[in-house]
């Protein structure tokens, strides 16, 4: 079999954005899509949207668009959305307990097998079912349910400690929503969300009086419903 085509970076950003448009529209309805219409939905041009869905193959008819629903289904499938991704947050704050209750992350595939904190008040509490362990419990509960995905959100002073725990108990992927660097071996991916970077990327478009580049086209940041 020939190899598998790589899809750009650029493009792995958008299907996000095209899978919870996509989504909204099966949900009220909608038989067939047109590259146009997602393409105003989205905020990129039509020829951008052809593109980025012709990684996926060949599946859209000239005049009629694609099937909505069919799309949608390989659009999960590319990014992985028909499969189980246990995850474990380690810091369970404002942030981390938004995160943990958030309804669209186990909708999406996106198991919560774990919850961290070391604060005595939130240890032994649960967040939609799931118990909040003490930090000191993360390995021997890691290795009965193994995660995926670690999702640091605690303090900067700890995050670096946090994430080789977690690469250490094996996960294979770390999202990052402490405000420092991490460094994680090669082989893990690390993806980080950083509020406040995001909103001095807005400062400054304020105050130059330019217009960032949409989103869509960039570091888009995850909300989940």
């Amino acid at each position: 079999m020939p190899p598998a085509r790589r899809i750009p970076e650029a493009t792995v950003a958008r299907l996000p954005i095209y899978q919870r448009l996509l989504l909204e529209l099966v949900r009220s309805g909608a038989a067939t899509v047109s590259s146009e219409q997602l393409a105003t939905l989205a905020g990129v041009n039509a020829s951008k949207v052809r593109k980025d869905l012709s990684f996926l193959g060949s599946f859209g008819t000239r005049g009629s668009g694609y099937d909505a629903e069919f799309l949608l289904g390989q659009i999960d499938r590319e990014l992985g959305l028909d499969q189980d991704w246990p995850m474990a947050i380690v810091g369970i704050g404002n942030l981390g307990r938004a995160l943990a209750a958030a309804p669209g992350f186990s909708s999406r595939g996106f198991r919560i097998c774990g919850l961290f904190d070391v604060d005595p008040s939130v240890v032994g509490t649960r967040v939609r079912g799931v118990l909040v362990r003490h930090v000191d419990e993360l390995e021997r509960v890691m290795a009965e349910d193994p995660p995926a995905i670690g999702v640091v959100a605690t303090p900067a002073g700890v995050a670096q400690v946090v994430a080789d725990r977690l690469v250490a108990a094996g996960v294979k992927a770390l999202l990052n929503f402490a405000p420092r660097v991490l460094s994680v071996p090669e082989e893990v991916l690390l993806r980080s969300v950083d509020l406040s970077i995001e909103l001095q990327v807005i400062s400054f478009h304020l105050s130059h009086g330019t217009t960032a580049p949409a989103a869509v086209d960039g570091a888009a940041m995850a909300a989940v419903d």
